[in-house]
């Protein structure tokens, strides 16, 4: 695992490509992205909302950018390159440019999350199942965890079809979820049909006290004239688990102490926790309503509400999700002091519900007024707890600290002329030595490094035309001057 380069509650300014591939490698618990869906509309908060000036563009169409990434991309992640040469053939070129942006910043992210991360990806239907492939493709369909359908609305007419209600959020990680730390309260409607008993203790309902199968040791032998191998089946008192760690706090102290199965079926029988129903029929466990945490939530996700026109958190962010949503995934998927980044921090609600749960959080946006929100938010949340400087501002790109450059970089020119075989990176014609500039495939004004990973050799030409830019420029340009005239 890496060290961040960056300091706890930091918001970037820029494009969030060059800030991730300035951001050490392993650095990151949990990614939450919502990204622009490929709506094909574009969104302005309102004058006079908190977040009036912040905008974006949701409509996408091919670019040279998109070509050169996707010639970096076929060279090395050929499922991902075939994936977006699909999207174009059955969807249009306008997914497979929203797909191609996506594929090169997710490539980043899947470097900056540690092995045991999680990531979620917030989308809706117009592109979730390209982008469950492209997540497939770029984290392993192995570990796709679920697809959640967050239903972000009770009612939506649309006498062409059925109503669109539901988000879907993406999931992929190595870790299971923090099951506790996530539960909700019973349904009513559970509650009463299935706990319908009551005593002194409270609502209960009724449960085996047997297991399948015989046993020819003490969990087979007969028990206040019940022989459990009558039924073909072998008693299986509450050991160990969650409801003897309750009968053990709450009813019969030392409860889980007790070894011996029928010894423990002393002791419930004597703390009244035994339901003999029918003459000569095994008796039953009494497993009381008290006793059960609550429910971990499905993948459809029905008790949270969007942000409506009346809810004290909204701020006129366009797009704005809920803080008890993202509250939900970080308390999932993240312990306290975890660090949690939003690659499209918009409003900062990911970074508000961090810092509300003790997480270290870093969020990038392209907008600056995502800083002025997430101070914003944070001042009203902490009150008096909060000060200048709380949160980091910066509009630089991190210099990654987690690679390491032994020699000035220039003085790697023989070993890529070795590697390069004495071609350009970018013409891709044959050249002297002499003719040769080591150059930055990544600049470092960009997040580029010095590291031999990150250099190549182009020939002069191609080093003028490139300049202090990323080599996807550069391929933009050869791509366009050796096109046919008729083509232009």
């Amino acid at each position: 695992m890496g060290t961040p380069n960056w300091s706890n509650r930091t918001i970037f300014t820029g494009d969030n490509l060059d800030i991730m591939r300035g951001m050490n490698s392993e650095t990151v618990d949990l990614i939450y992205l919502d990204p622009p869906f490929n709506s094909n509309r574009n969104y302005a908060a309102p004058v006079g909302s908190k977040a009036a000036g912040a905008a974006f563009k949701d409509t996408w169409t091919l670019s040279d950018l998109d070509v050169a990434w996707m010639g970096l991309i076929a060279d090395q992640e050929p499922a991902i390159y075939k994936l977006l040469e699909a999207a174009r053939l059955t969807h249009g070129k306008g997914m497979q440019s929203y797909l191609c942006m996506m594929a090169i910043r997710l490539l980043e992210m899947r470097r900056v999350l540690k092995k045991a991360g999680s990531i979620y990806l917030h989308c809706d239907t117009t592109a979730s199942h390209y982008l469950k492939m492209l997540m497939d493709a770029t984290f392993g369909a192995k570990l796709f965890k679920a697809e959640i359908n967050w239903q972000r609305t009770t009612a939506h007419s649309d006498s062409r079809t059925f109503g669109n209600v539901c988000d879907k959020i993406l999931f992929y990680g190595v870790s299971p979820i923090n099951a506790d730390a996530i539960r909700t309260p019973l349904a009513a409607s559970y509650v009463k049909s299935h706990y319908s008993f009551s005593d002194k203790r409270g609502r209960y309902r009724t449960d085996n006290l047997t297991g399948p199968g015989l046993s020819a040791g003490e969990s087979g032998h007969i028990w206040r004239d019940y022989d459990p191998s009558d039924i073909g089946r072998c008693w299986s008192a509450p050991k160990s688990g969650k409801y003897a760690e309750w009968i053990d706090q709450n009813i019969i102290p030392g409860y889980l102490e007790i070894e011996s199965v029928l010894a423990r079926l002393d002791s419930l029988e004597e703390a009244d926790m035994l339901i003999h129903a029918t003459k000569g029929a095994v008796p039953q466990l009494k497993r009381y309503l008290d006793a059960n945490p609550g429910q971990v939530p499905s993948n459809n996700w029905t008790d949270i509400s969007a942000v409506n026109s009346q809810a004290k958190e909204r701020i006129g962010f366009p797009t704005q999700k809920p803080l008890k949503l993202l509250e939900r995934v970080i308390l999932a998927s993240s312990n306290r002091g975890d660090v949690v980044l939003d690659p499209f921090a918009g409003c900062a609600t990911a970074c508000a519900a961090a810092e509300s749960l003790g997480r270290q959080w870093v969020g990038i946006d392209l907008s600056p007024k995502a800083v002025e929100l997430v101070n914003f938010r944070l001042k009203s949340a902490l009150g008096s707890l909060y000060h200048y400087g709380f949160v980091t501002s910066r509009e630089d790109i991190p210099k990654r600290t987690d690679i390491d450059a032994p020699i000035h970089y220039r003085q790697n020119k023989h070993v890529l002329f070795g590697r390069q075989e004495g071609v350009c990176n970018g013409c891709k014609m044959d050249f002297p030595f002499k003719i040769f500039d080591v150059d930055h495939v990544v600049p470092q004004s960009r997040g580029g490094t010095d590291h031999i990973g990150n250099l190549q050799l182009l020939c002069s030409s191609c080093n003028r035309i490139k300049g202090d830019r990323p080599m996807e420029y550069l391929m933009a340009q050869l791509a366009q001057a050796n096109a046919p005239t008729a083509f232009r």
